[in-house]
């Protein structure tokens, strides 16, 4: 389920100035133009485009989308802090931003602090941001409360149509669910009723022109091998989830929103998911066995309110930001059709899909990476996208299924790195 995130904020007057930055692609900015550091944001040139803005905040630290941008390049990294001061002050200069109060509260939903994201969402005037703001007013203490071990393995069942493992809602017998990283914690409506929860609030979304209504509760307990959640927030709704090996349905999916509170192992390989507790003994341990298995160490952002990403290149274009949504089934690699055309990729017109609900046309690069992972004539789509919509910025591809299904992926956010195993060559 995801959170839908509205565009750029409206952009604020800029004052005059001098400095440039030269881009990737050798034009000048100015700090001074309304395209200059947004331009860099969106070129997902984070680094250089914070420079730019608290470049502007130093002529006029009133400057509201500057402010607003800073703490969104804050957010990416989980610099939560830092994020926190700028969307405070940038809503307080600009109260009617809906956006950067979506943005504040999802400051305090990542850190599993419920209780101010509350008035903010109700602040925004969206309907599924007021049902989470009902969903987190109902949770009584402190969610996500870890049990158990200091870490857990627990095996894959499968890894075709997508990864799949045992996992338990309050205590009853473990069932099987996806893990997906582009997707939240969801259950399906039986999953839901059998466990006997109750929606405190819901939500209506239209996926692909059709209406989904979507159920907002809190579970007693989750549990996942050797480490059970306690109080956890979930959604569930009448999910289209593809059978598993023996016919069965999932019970549900293990997105980015309850992965991000591990150090996150999918060990495609080793069939095997292992759940870290976010501790700097844990960090090292991550870091040490990534390093014995020949990992490329990358940096992670996440957008939106659960999309990892990090940096990849498709043939010689790159690397850029690319997103890491590990549910695209029987894919290795999704691209935009304009990223494909800057990466020299053959689109084949002749043998449209459809992609919910949207046109695409196989692809197979001739090389992708991440890193010093690589792969080769990997299958993929190219079609139109809402990546730039969603994220604010521009992404080189979707990194997925097919492309992982023969390595290790470590998520590591507490020191946000991602980990991926090198091709053994």
């Amino acid at each position: 389920m995801t959170i839908n995130r509205r565009t750029f904020l409206a952009r604020t007057c800029l004052t005059a100035g001098a400095a440039t930055l030269v881009l990737p692609d050798g034009s000048a900015a100015a700090f001074s133009s309304p395209g200059g550091p947004d331009r860099l944001f969106k070129a997902g040139r984070f680094a250089q485009a914070d420079h730019a803005y608290a470049r502007l905040l130093r002529e006029n630290p009133a400057d509201a989308h500057a402010l607003a941008q800073r703490g969104r390049i804050a957010l990416l990294s989980n610099r939560f802090e830092q994020a926190r001061r700028f969307l405070t002050e940038a809503v307080r200069l600009a109260p009617g931003d809906a956006f950067t109060k979506r943005q504040l509260a999802e400051c305090h939903i990542r850190q599993d602090d419920l209780p101010p994201a509350v008035p903010l969402l109700r602040g925004t005037g969206r309907e599924t941001d007021a049902a989470f703001a009902d969903q987190y007013a109902s949770v009584t203490g402190a969610p996500y409360r870890l049990q158990g071990a200091q870490e857990t393995r627990l095996p894959f069942l499968c890894v075709d149509p997508l990864p799949c493992v045992q996992a338990s809602v309050d205590g009853a017998e473990p069932r099987p669910f996806l893990i997906d990283t582009g997707a939240t914690l969801a259950l399906s409506t039986a999953t839901a009723e059998r466990a006997g929860l109750r929606a405190v609030s819901t939500s209506t979304t239209h996926p692909a022109g059709q209406t989904l209504t979507t159920y907002h509760g809190v579970m007693r307990s989750f549990g996942l091998g050797d480490i059970t959640l306690g109080t956890v927030p979930v959604v569930w709704y009448d999910l289209r989830m593809p059978a598993l090996p023996d016919g069965t349905k999932p019970a549900g999916v293990i997105g980015t929103t309850l992965l991000y509170h591990f150090i996150a192992t999918m060990d495609y390989a080793d069939r095997t998911l292992v759940l870290r507790r976010k501790t700097a003994a844990q960090a090292r341990r991550a870091r040490a066995e990534a390093a014995r298995n020949g990992c490329d160490r990358l940096p992670l952002w996440l957008a939106g309110d659960h999309v990892p990403c990090t940096l990849g290149s498709v043939s010689d274009y790159g690397p850029r930001v690319a997103s890491v949504d590990t549910g695209g089934m029987g894919l290795g690699i999704m691209m935009t059709e304009e990223n494909a055309g800057r990466a020299g990729v053959e689109i084949d017109y002749d043998h449209p899909q459809n992609s919910g609900g949207m046109p695409s046309y196989p692809i197979r690069p001739a090389r992708i990476s991440l890193g010093r992972a690589v792969g080769r004539n990997v299958p993929g789509v190219a079609g139109a996208w809402p990546w730039l919509d969603l994220f604010g910025f521009e992404t080189v591809g979707n990194f997925t299924h097919e492309f992982l299904r023969s390595r290790a992926i470590t998520f590591d956010y507490a020191e946000m790195t991602i980990y991926v195993t090198a091709n053994q060559e």
